[in-house]
């Protein structure tokens, strides 16, 4: 089973849907279980939602950099 600091590290592909199907069981049996986790991963939903209403005129130097940021995030798993 998953440590809470091991679905703090999967939160970010587990919503933008990047995880492998062994992954995502794991991170369903952990956030069952784990009421702060529960509650983690809600908080997340929650702000990426915000975070889509806002306008959509960004600049392709933070495109760049987010693209830049989600890679080595990956490479690091």
């Amino acid at each position: 089973m998953l440590s809470c600091k091991e679905l703090v590290a999967l939160s970010s592909d587990l919503l933008d849907c990047h995880l492998s199907v062994r992954q995502r069981v794991a991170v369903r049996m952990h956030v069952l279980m784990c009421f702060r986790c529960r509650r983690f991963i809600r908080q997340m939903r929650l702000s990426q939602a915000a975070l889509r209403q806002l306008p959509q005129g960004q600049s392709a130097e933070l495109d760049a950099l987010a693209a830049k940021l989600a890679e080595l995030r990956r490479q690091q798993q």
